[in-house]
């Protein structure tokens, strides 16, 4: 596909437009693909390159904005890496399940990056290219987050998609997780809890205070029950309803029994040592697809060392 590089002259009309704002319009683009653009270095105002916090410049005429060669998020290809070890738990027409590891992404946030699930899978299905979201996005379901590890679904055709995201928003999806939880966690219940987004770089939810519930506030829903009970850590099973950004982690810190190895809503360190979040996918259920992941290898070490095995 051939990109090419743009040129923008500021017009007498376009005097005090924020530089974000005029960007948008001319390329037709979303403001924060904007600014994405600008972070990435590609934007220069009369020869000078200009960043993201840049973004609210006032535009002076006349002027020349120069965009070098970029694709819109719809047109962005993953790097097919045919090498790329892929677990595959289940598969029917249209969809997929795979086994993701902990530290793999789920997608791609630019076209050079690699070693995350889609890089993977469309070496294997090239046709999931334009799926759904479609770009970098293309075929994704659902999310894990990166050391979450466990089963994830994806979509290979367009009617499966809207299928399968269409399920996810009825909260039709069956979704079991295992967590290690520092804490002896005695009996189980359910909870549901407004949450809302705090910081965005890296990502990070808390619970709202009241008067946010209606600026916003996502009702985060999962029940919880112990499976085995250790010295100072517990075994859950997990089942979310909903599926908001680190709706289980930011639940189970919330209730006093953060996830083992969790460090951006636990503490530093545990006793645990575990060296990254102990929470995984192990089943999803939905109409004819059952999938099932066994527990990763750190997974399972750390519960026989609590086990005394």
């Amino acid at each position: 596909m051939t990109r090419a590089s743009r040129s923008l002259t500021v017009q007498a009309e376009d005097t005090g437009r924020r530089l974000d704002l005029f960007l948008a319009e001319k390329l037709a683009l979303s403001r924060a693909q904007v600014r994405r653009l600008l972070a990435s270095g590609a934007v220069e105002l009369d020869g000078r390159r200009v960043g993201e916090a840049e973004k609210g410049s006032r535009l002076l005429s006349p002027a020349r904005v120069a965009v070098a060669p970029f694709a819109r998020r719809e047109e962005q290809r993953a790097i097919a890496e045919p090498d790329a070890e892929l677990v595959v738990r289940a598969q029917g027409p249209g969809w997929l399940a795979i086994d993701k590891p902990a530290g793999m992404p789920v997608h791609p946030l630019r076209e050079d990056e690699t070693g995350t699930v889609l890089n993977a899978v469309i070496a294997r299905e090239p046709q999931l290219h334009g799926v759904g979201e479609g770009g970098l996005r293309s075929g994704v379901v659902h999310r894990l987050d990166v050391d979450t590890s466990g089963v994830l679904l994806l979509a290979t055709t367009a009617q499966s998609w809207d299928r399968l995201r269409g399920a996810f928003a009825e909260h039709q999806v069956e979704k079991i997780y295992r967590a290690l939880v520092v804490g002896r966690v005695l009996q189980g219940g359910s909870v549901e809890l407004p949450l809302v987004t705090a910081r965005h770089r890296p990502a990070r939810v808390r619970v709202a205070a009241e008067s946010e519930h209606a600026r916003g506030a996502r009702i985060g829903k999962l029940s919880y029950r112990p499976l085995e009970v250790f010295e100072s850590v517990t075994l859950l099973e997990v089942r979310p309803v909903t599926g908001f950004l680190h709706q289980i982690r930011a639940t189970l810190a919330h209730l006093g029994f953060p996830v083992a190895g969790d460090r951006t809503y636990g503490a530093a360190s545990d006793a645990t040592g575990a060296a990254r979040q102990m929470l995984h996918a192990a089943r999803v259920d939905f109409e004819e697809i059952e999938a099932e992941s066994p527990d990763a290898a750190d997974f399972a070490v750390l519960c026989a060392q609590l086990r005394g095995g």
